[in-house]
């Protein structure tokens, strides 16, 4: 009787492992998948007053939803502002950002929402929670903390590599629709594309920094963390007296800024090592 008992105490322990595993599978999917929806957009909309509260920006929340969106390298804007052309045209170019009120009666507690131009619901963070008791405080500090959930987005722009006859290229593609015969601009003015989906640019390799180069900076002490998308700390870097420059910890090496892109230049395992990337401040 004992051993059967042992047996059965085995078997459901093993199963309550196994549907666990399969829990943590489809949640990493769930995670993935919601992350990858949200990446192919370029601008986010963010209401200048959220449904629980009376007055436009009231408490800031507003404004502080549009700071901290940026920091994922989005371009964001409030709804009572002007929208870039491309977002004018093409409004299902950009996600709402919506902040919901979860409180209770002693904590402030709020999630934010990315929805479509069709109002789907593609991400939710984690939920942000605030003991203070002062209201501005209170939805300023949940809000930090339901965005600080949200390190796992950023905007990039679709990459796709081609090989021509003469040189190998990249083909940057932006995922805005562009109709038949729009011009667009990127840099440098482009002529007008037809019979085309989506708007491409094709340069040089050697003239571009590929979208997983880009960082994201956070401040720590004396300087920045810098993390990618993943997110993962890639650098961290300490600030010097000269502008532009900084200097790698942990490493013989520097960052510094030439023509619009951040050159890390250091030593890894006795070989000088140049790396180029877009860092976000």
């Amino acid at each position: 009787m004992f051993l059967c008992s042992s047996v059965l105490t085995c078997y459901l322990i093993n199963m309550k492992n196994i549907i666990l595993v399969v829990f943590l599978i489809m949640s990493n999917f769930f995670v993935f998948g919601q992350v990858k929806k949200v990446n192919n957009y370029k601008f986010i909309v963010v209401p200048d007053r959220f449904d629980f509260l009376k007055q436009k920006d009231e408490y800031k929340t507003s404004s502080l939803t549009k700071f901290l969106l940026k920091k994922n390298g989005f371009t964001v804007v409030l709804n009572s502002e002007q929208y870039p052309k491309d977002l004018t045209d093409n409004p299902c170019s950009g996600l709402k950002a919506l902040v919901l009120d979860k409180s209770s009666v002693f904590k402030v507690k709020v999630v934010i929402e990315l929805r479509d131009c069709s109002n789907r619901l593609l991400y939710t963070s984690e939920e942000g929670v605030s003991r203070l008791k002062e209201f501005k405080k209170g939805f300023q500090e949940a809000i930090r903390k339901a965005h600080a959930s949200m390190n796992n987005i950023a905007y990039e722009p679709f990459l796709l590599e081609t090989i021509r006859k003469d040189k190998k290229e990249i083909v940057i593609v932006d995922p805005v629709l562009v109709k038949e015969g729009k011009e667009i601009k990127l840099k440098s003015e482009i002529p007008a594309i037809n019979n085309i989906e989506k708007a491409v640019l094709v340069v040089p390799i050697n003239n571009i920094v590929l979208a997983s180069s880009v960082l994201y900076a956070q401040p720590v002490e004396n300087g920045f963390q810098l993390i990618n998308s993943k997110p993962t700390v890639v650098f961290v870097i300490l600030k010097t007296k000269v502008k532009g420059v900084f200097i790698l910890k942990d490493k013989n090496g520097v960052l510094y800024k030439k023509e619009g892109v951040w050159i890390a230049e250091f030593y890894e395992n006795g070989t000088f090592t140049e790396k180029k990337y877009q860092v976000k401040f």
